[in-house]
């Protein structure tokens, strides 16, 4: 905000001061100074919220504000002590002219018209003033909301690369998904091969659309509604090319939530359940952006903000927070081995007086029953077609790249016995770090880096042995080494959003993905293509085209880390509209 705009809020705190002070109002005029100081105490935490003022400034100038004004009515006062003594018989009493009165009156509503007047529009259109019950209730409790996606997708191979063989085999580069689809590395042949070799273009859709509505005090559901295919949790595009067969339309979040507030409006507790966004502080190294998590997770927060000054109700600078869930990852009706998720968090988030933040966390997540269970141990032989629940339910439902494999069963009266069933080598119990610290000495351009480590410590060789048979071939990790660590480094510069034209962002990224860092099912699914395994780098930037428009383009350029030479190059390019 310009210097003669915040002049002007400090000259109309004042002039309402000294109209408050000097003089007996009558009932009109009382009510119209309330008015026009909520509205200027309102306008400066609403500066205050938007990054314009500090609240040390803020707080700093209302007080200046008010001592001012007292000392000039003193000064009258003092003033019409000393006329009091010189003219006795005559009784005075402290006035400011009515003309006075009125200048002052314009110049507040001059200084304030402007940057009021949008606020106020805003709010009557936002709660109807004047309008009752032009609508029904129910109606006020919905919100819509949605965005859209066009997106160029471009992947781009090494020349020189591994070549793939012409079927699966031991050491061909394998889609292991694909290949229990197809009933092993045999019945999969080509189909059973990553694409590593061959470059692909392609032009992809994205529509979501949500509905968040308010339920009681406290207590709301949301749906949200995508594209995307239905067998793959972490993809929502829907790739054009299909013969004009229309596109498929899902549920990707079903839930309730409930926000307890205390008797200062502090959200201390959040409690939610069923197919909910991703409750815990992370990013893509664990967690693609597009994972909806099912189950249920409690937030706790704890406010260790001050309480001596103007905006103790709403000051949630210095939080403390702790979350906890239990996500049900594949349920089996005749094993015991049903596969979950648990999760918790701890951690805090800091907003400095000079608008800096700071924010860290430290997470272990826990898969239960995720890990494959050979139902014969060390026994080649041991065929899929004999019945055994424990041994599949341990077959992964989804996969993406990376993790160490190992055979589940295999082909019967087969003399190669050639695999057919694949599931996880390791057991996978990830320890987590996430921090980040947001500068603001350039705002509204901000400056963000953000660091994270993450390590299983889930992975043991001696117990993959045991679990799996000695003589069990382990396929992409062979010789079962520690591959268990993974961290990223990642600058952002830019305004925080681009919804508006000429608004832009940008980041640089680097990764380094160990083979069983991370379950590979769920990390980023653009990054090497989905999973694990790679190290590489990633840039990315976003620029507000229109209101609720923006371009983004972003390259990928990742190597694998063990195994065969593997290199990649992605490219996207998408067009994004939000409403």
């Amino acid at each position: 905000m310009e210097q003669s705009k915040l002049k002007g809020l400090t000259k109309a705190f004042m002039a309402i001061a000294v109209l408050s002070l000097s003089s007996p109002v009558d009932a009109g005029e009382k009510e119209e100074l309330l008015k026009l100081k909520n509205t200027t105490t309102n306008l400066i935490k609403l500066l205050v919220k938007q990054g314009v003022l500090s609240k040390e400034n803020a707080e700093q100038m209302i007080r200046q504000a008010e001592l001012d004004a007292e000392k000039q009515v003193q000064q009258q006062m003092q003033q019409n002590k000393v006329a009091e003594v010189v003219e006795k018989d005559v009784v005075r009493v402290p006035y400011v002219p009515e003309f006075v009165r009125d200048q002052i009156r314009q110049q507040v509503r001059a200084d304030l018209r402007a940057d009021v007047l949008s606020d106020v529009m805003k709010e009557a259109k936002t709660k109807q003033w004047g309008i009752p019950n032009a609508l029904p209730g129910w109606t006020r409790r919905f919100k819509l909301y949605g965005d859209m996606r066009l997106r160029y997708d471009h992947d781009h191979f090494a020349r020189n690369n591994f070549q793939n063989p012409q079927v699966a085999d031991v050491n061909s580069v394998n889609d292991y998904l694909a290949i229990n689809e197809k009933g092993g590395l045999t019945a999969a042949g080509a189909k059973g091969l990553k694409n590593i070799n061959e470059d692909r273009d392609r032009f992809r859709t994205r529509l979501r659309l949500g509905i968040n509505a308010k339920i009681t005090q406290g207590l709301d559901a949301g749906i949200r509604l995508t594209s995307g295919n239905v067998r793959n949790p972490l993809s929502t595009n829907q790739t054009m090319g299909n013969s004009g067969n229309k596109y498929t339309f899902v549920i990707d979040r079903a839930f309730l939530r409930y926000n307890a507030l205390d008797s200062d409006g502090y959200n201390w507790l959040t409690l939610q359940g069923g197919r909910i966004v991703n409750p815990f502080y992370a990013t893509d190294l664990v967690w693609d952006r597009d994972l909806s998590f099912e189950g249920f997770a409690a937030t706790g927060r704890y406010n260790l903000a001050g309480s001596d000054n103007l905006y103790d109700q709403e000051d949630q600078s210095k939080t403390l927070f702790l979350t906890v869930g239990a996500f049900p990852l594949q349920e089996f009706q005749l094993s015991s081995k049903d596969k979950w998720l648990l999760g918790g968090q701890l951690g805090t988030e800091w907003e400095m007086t000079n608008q800096d933040k700071f924010k860290f966390g430290v997470s272990y997540y826990h898969y239960l029953n995720v890990e494959a269970h050979p139902a014969a141990l060390g026994k080649l032989s041991h065929a899929c077609s004999n019945p055994d629940n424990d041994r599949d339910a341990s077959i992964p439902e989804f996969m993406q790249y990376g993790n160490s494999m190992v055979p589940v069963c295999y082909a019967a009266f087969n003399s190669n016995n050639s695999p057919e069933k694949f599931g996880l080598a390791s057991k996978y119990q990830i320890f987590n770090v996430t921090a980040s610290y947001d500068w603001a000495m350039f705002a509204p351009i901000h400056a963000k880096l953000t660091l994270d480590y993450a390590k299983n410590l889930g992975f043991d060789r001696n117990e993959i042995r045991r679990r799996v048979g000695n003589d069990a071939v382990i396929y992409r990790n062979k010789n079962l080494d520690d591959r268990t660590t993974a961290w990223q480094v990642r600058l952002d510069l830019g305004w925080t959003k681009t919804l508006l034209p000429g608004k832009w962002n940008t980041y640089l990224a680097y990764k380094y993905i160990e083979a069983d860092a991370v379950l590979d099912a769920f990390n980023d699914s653009n990054f090497h293509l989905g999973g694990t395994n790679a190290k590489g780098w990633v840039i990315q930037a976003n620029y507000g085209l229109m209101e609720n428009a923006w371009l983004s383009a972003r390259w990928i350029s990742t190597d694998q880390i063990d195994g065969p030479k593997i290199g990649s190059d992605v490219l996207l390019v998408d067009f994004n509209a939000k409403f």
